[in-house]
């Protein structure tokens, strides 16, 4: 059973003023099967904690340790991680002018695997996922992003996860900018890959709609870099109705 553990981490960015630590020692352990709702305001280190368990270069770990399967990934780069099986759905995703989806999705497919999907599989695999995200044919021989509305490229992302199926994914605010339809999409997307492979995954938001239709196992509040507190479900809830107050003020 996989399992992505982080450890006492403290990671700091570069700024013009210096470096500035963002996260201050946050634990957390996410098992095979799990779903985790990463929940703060602005500012709090959530995406921080994403782009470092990616190995974004701007983000420093200073201390502690991520472990996938027991295995330090600090010295890995970013296409090592993917490899190992991390996933990151990211919050801006980037157009790729000159990278069709089809031609992007199946080599990121075989540098994952270690070598290229039967064509013929590949193609019945690729239009069924499309299908489920009521993606228009077009897609495929699209450059990558480039073009698409903000709701299309967080649907491509979903749809990468599906295809690529990696043990851990870290969706970095996924919800943010989608219409009712777009979030049902993206939802019912992450939902089918979660059942099919069992995959952890680390849901980051702002707010509680997508666990509507996302239900996690365990909520955690991030205020300043730090878990303020770790919960069922219900602490959702509770954000939902009183907001971060009473968890900011336990920090300060």
């Amino acid at each position: 059973m996989s399992t992505l553990e982080i450890k006492n981490l403290h990671v700091s960015v570069e700024t013009q003023d210096g470096p500035l630590q963002i996260l201050k020692g946050v634990n957390l352990t996410i098992h095979h099967g799990e779903i985790h709702a990463i929940m703060g305001p602005n500012g709090s280190g959530k995406s921080t904690l994403a782009y470092a368990i990616a190995g974004h270069p701007d983000y420093e770990i200073t201390d502690g340790e991520i472990l996938l399967d027991g295995e330090n990934i600090e010295e890995m780069d970013p296409d090592e991680r993917a490899h190992a099986g991390l996933f990151l759905a990211m919050q801006y995703p980037v157009e790729v002018p000159g990278v069709t989806v089809t031609n992007f999705l199946r080599s990121a497919k075989t540098a994952i695997d270690g070598e290229a999907p039967k064509l013929r599989t590949w193609i019945k695999d690729i239009n069924t996922a499309m299908d489920n995200f009521k993606a228009d044919k077009d897609w495929a021989s699209r450059d990558l992003n480039v073009g698409f509305s903000g709701g299309e490229k967080k649907r491509l992302e979903i749809l990468q996860m599906e295809m690529l199926k990696p043990k851990f994914a870290v969706l970095d605010e996924t919800d943010s900018g989608l219409d009712v339809d777009a979030l049902r999409l993206v939802s019912e997307g992450v939902n089918r890959v979660h059942e099919a492979n069992g995959n952890g995954i680390m849901l980051i938001t702002h707010y509680t709609r997508i666990l509507r239709y996302i239900k996690p196992d365990h909520v955690h509040v991030f205020v300043d870099g730090r878990v303020a507190e770790s919960g069922g479900p219900e602490l959702a809830d509770e954000l939902e109705a009183n907001g971060y107050e009473r968890f900011e003020a336990a920090i300060a």
